[in-house]
């Protein structure tokens, strides 16, 4: 049976992933040979104590768990939008270990981020150079002098020459592979992009599929067309046939924006949107308490204080769960707290003299 929440918010994991119902006719995707989803602790910066915290921590509102669910039953990405510290990329985190979708895989834009570099890397000098040596391995053997083999003499993946050996999958393109459960990928700050990123992704998670052409070339020299190809995140190899990956569960996407900039829209028409607000006094107790404890009175005192000066810019919610840390493991008195939280809640976009709390 469909089940709606399928993500809830709750603590603990569970398999309700199992119970999506099938995808819209023009989202479905069947994509081969079916994977298996890595075990959750495949990747180790994935499993890090930051984003392992996060994970747990994270308090969604009504509003993030109903468009959480819109996006994971329509198969299509969600860009979250909102200031600084809201916990914009700490989301997918949450998702990936609420559902059991594996270790996240991410993304972080720069201004010279480009498709190719979410989708995979690959290094031709690296296999000149392993070719060379194969062909003076061989020329050694035979009393022969070295040439350096054509490509289809280098498909195999037992030659350390061959392009499978030189390339890797980057975290789009894993996300993209036929996994029988979604994979979680972060896209993170993806308003950070060249102006041109945001429409070259859009034929790719529209289509949930790309082609590799360093093995399309080679794919006819090699049993089936198949090519074990590295995955990001690990060591794993998985199959590539004839150089093209199509998806067969689609990832759950997260690509999160700080606002700085208008997207196409094409682009957005393509992505269900949600907008981050700054917590209330309640929610951010609740942060507090999922974090830290049970919030004592200063703490509630830096809450009310840091929701006050809240509207007048930027503050991110990392800057009061330092501060309130600090005054439960310092020890010091409170007028020394205060000047400490000063120092530790500037307005962002401020040096710290620049503010007073």
């Amino acid at each position: 049976m469909p089940l709606w929440p399928v993500y809830t918010g709750a603590d603990e994991p569970h398999d309700g992933i199992a119970h999506l119902p099938p995808p819209p006719p023009w989202r479905a995707f069947d994509g081969g040979p079916a994977l298996d989803p890595p075990d959750e602790e495949a990747d180790a910066a994935a499993v890090s104590p930051d984003r392992t915290h996060r994970a747990a921590t994270y308090r969604a509102t009504p509003q993030t768990v109903q468009l959480v669910n819109a996006a994971l039953y329509l198969r299509r990405p969600l860009l979250v939008t909102g200031p600084p510290g809201t916990g914009k990329s700490s989301l997918v985190y949450a998702v990936a270990r609420e559902l059991r979708l594996g270790p996240v895989l991410r993304w972080n834009i720069t201004s010279r981020s480009t498709l190719d570099d979410g989708l995979y890397q690959y290094d031709p000098l690296s296999r000149l150079y392993a070719a060379r040596r194969t062909a003076g391995h061989t020329a050694e053997r035979h009393g022969t002098p070295p040439s350096v083999p054509p490509a289809h003499e280098t498909a195999d993946t037992s030659d350390e020459s061959g392009v499978e050996n030189h390339l890797r999958l980057g975290p789009l393109g894993t996300a993209l592979l036929p996994y029988t459960r979604p994979r979680a990928l972060l896209i993170d700050e993806i308003d950070k992009s060249d102006l041109d990123l945001p429409n070259d992704l859009l034929n790719v998670l529209e289509e949930g599929q790309y082609e590799i052409p360093e093995l399309v070339r080679t794919a006819r020299y090699r049993p089936r067309g198949r090519a074990e190809v590295m995955i990001d995140g690990t060591g794993e190899r998985v199959p590539v046939e004839h150089g093209r990956v199509r998806c067969r569960s689609f990832p759950f996407v997260v690509l999160t924006s700080n606002g700085e900039r208008e997207f196409p829209p094409a682009f957005l028409r393509r992505c269900v949107t949600l907008r981050l607000r700054q917590p209330d006094d309640r929610q951010l107790a609740g942060i507090v308490r999922a974090h830290l404890g049970e919030p004592d009175a200063y703490a509630q005192g830096l809450i009310e204080r840091f929701l006050a000066r809240s509207g007048a810019g930027d503050l991110a919610t990392d800057q009061l769960l330092n501060a309130i840390y600090l005054a439960r493991a310092s020890g010091l008195g409170a007028e020394s707290l205060d000047d400490l939280a000063e120092q530790l809640m500037p307005y962002l976009g401020q040096t710290p003299q620049a503010d007073a709390f």
